[in-house]
């Protein structure tokens, strides 16, 4: 009985479940370009092509290893345009009388296939090191869902940086270390730009035809698009990039959008590496004297805490946590998200980086674009279709709780302990973006003042009966009575006013 094997493009990966579930001498992989998921939201060029172009190499990867393997083109005449509508074109046409799929990290696609009129066999993803149901034991009957305890979890369960039951070092997160200012010079090249091939290229020729009005530059493309690539920009990385990444990790250069970062989050996210593999390898640089303890111990945190974290709040909180609002936001999302202009330097300069290489990294992703619409009162859903458009390695399952919970505090503080906002002084210190700015970040009111400062306080107060009993948020409000009453006043009014002429549509 012949079986049809459905390979997403965000699971490109030898040891798939699906894959591993099926047997090559009888089953068909299926592949599809498909318009229902390159257009669910504006994805950014660069995502689509880079999808595309790894899927088309993908395939070619299962053929030579002996898989048959019908792949669907956007442009194929016969394109059904979606997945669904291929599973069931190709099954129609050899017979097929089921589908194997690894669980897609979208609940629509989920649903999707639960409504397929043949038998799916849906099995989970093991690609994550916590499982569905690992996740629930943890998180069963806890009070706060911590980062930082289930991180400790998975260090042991991996062993990775441990000594016998104990931590590396002696402390389990280095994270005081990692949060330096700018350096004077950044001494990284940053990542490793690859030539588009004949594959790339008639990809980018496709993407360039259909989807031209998405936000976002296509060219010049220099990603990697097939697993040997993105196991030499990890290399390159490791080498030049991993000392310098756990103290500026946090630090934001206009003219340097990389900084230390690796940029292998895109090739993770879609299966072209290994997250436990590539862990391995960074640990194994600072077993060598390559890299010190604090930059090695925060990197492994962000995959096997908060990535894994991340998809573990997702599956648990289910399909509707993307609509989570609770502190009920209704703001729609400035034109300046999509390019449009703003006096605001922060803003602008993420904003031209994300249009450029449809990257930014956790702190202007948190601290500058997610900062600012938390303070200013915008529609969470809005935001999360934004963040899910406009970056490379955004899926569901780990941009909604980042969005949806970190950065906007919309779940109610499932993630996050405290709202993740702060006036214009945090950016000033960790940027030098407030240079030149046509705001003047030292300026708490008047026509000049940064809209940062501002905001901040008007969000404390509008949200001040949920949050003046946190007692990490006591000293704010301790601040805020200790002013003069007029320049309260003063505050509250010209963030309204801003405010006002924000959701009016003016340039800010």
């Amino acid at each position: 009985m012949t079986r049809l094997v459905l390979v997403l493009g965000d699971q490109l990966s030898d040891h798939l479940s699906a894959l591993r579930a099926a047997d090559p001498a009888r089953d068909v992989v299926v592949m599809a370009e498909v318009a229902a998921e390159a257009g669910n939201v504006p994805h950014h060029p660069k995502k689509i092509a880079f999808l595309f172009a790894a899927m088309r190499k993908f395939a070619t990867r299962l053929r030579q290893a002996g898989w048959q393997v019908e792949y669907t083109k956007l442009d194929d005449p016969d394109n059904s345009g979606s997945i669904n509508g291929e599973l069931l074109r190709h099954a129609a046409a050899i017979q097929a009388k089921g589908v194997i799929a690894t669980q897609p990290g979208e609940w629509r696609l989920i649903t999707s296939l639960n409504e397929m009129p043949i038998p799916v066999h849906i099995i989970s993803d093991d690609r994550f090191i916590a499982s569905a149901d690992a996740f629930e034991a943890w998180a069963k009957d806890k009070k706060q869902l911590r980062m930082e305890y289930f991180y400790r979890e998975m260090r042991r369960k991996t062993g990775l940086l441990m000594e016998g039951d104990k931590p590396a070092g002696g402390q389990w997160n280095y994270d005081h270390d990692n949060r330096k200012p700018a350096p004077d010079d950044v001494t990284f090249a940053g990542p490793l730009r690859f030539e588009p091939d004949d594959v790339v290229q008639e990809v980018l020729d496709l993407v360039a035809a259909r989807f031209s009005n998405n936000f976002g530059a296509l060219r010049p493309f220099w990603f990697a698009t097939d697993s040997d690539q993105a196991h030499e920009q990890l290399e390159h990385w490791i080498a030049g990039g991993l000392s310098g990444f756990g103290d500026y990790q946090d630090a934001m250069l206009a003219d340097k959008p990389f900084m230390y970062h690796s940029l292998i989050s895109l090739y993770i996210n879609a299966g072209l590496l290994d997250p436990l593999a590539v862990c391995r390898q960074v640990e194994e640089a600072w077993k060598a004297g390559r890299a010190p303890l604090n930059a090695v111990e925060g990197f492994i945190r962000q995959i096997i805490g908060w990535r894994e974290y991340m998809r573990g709040i997702w599956y648990r909180e289910g399909p509707d946590y993307t609509r989570r609002n609770a502190l009920e936001h209704s703001g729609d999302l400035p034109a300046m998200y999509w390019g449009a202009p703003t006096d605001m330097r922060c803003i602008a300069q993420t904003v031209a980086q994300t249009r450029d290489h449809a990257y930014a990294h956790h702190i202007q992703r948190l601290m500058v674009t997610g900062n600012f619409a938390l303070l200013a009162g915008i529609d969470p859903w809005q935001v999360h279709e934004w963040y899910l458009a406009v970056y490379a390695d955004a899926y569901e399952w780990v941009e909604a709780p980042n969005v949806i919970g970190m950065s906007l505090f919309a779940d109610g503080g499932i993630i996050a302990s405290k709202p993740y906002v702060s006036s214009g002084n945090y950016i000033d210190r960790m940027s030098d973006y407030c240079g030149g700015c046509a705001y003047r970040v030292k300026d708490k009111t008047g026509p000049r003042a940064c809209p940062f400062n501002l905001l901040y306080w008007h969000f404390l107060i509008r949200h001040r009966a949920r949050f003046s009993s946190n007692p990490r948020m006591g000293q704010m409000y301790a601040t805020w009575d200790r002013m003069a009453e007029d320049r309260r006043e003063t505050v509250l009014r010209e963030a309204a006013d801003f405010l006002t002429r924000l959701q009016a549509g003016a340039q800010i």
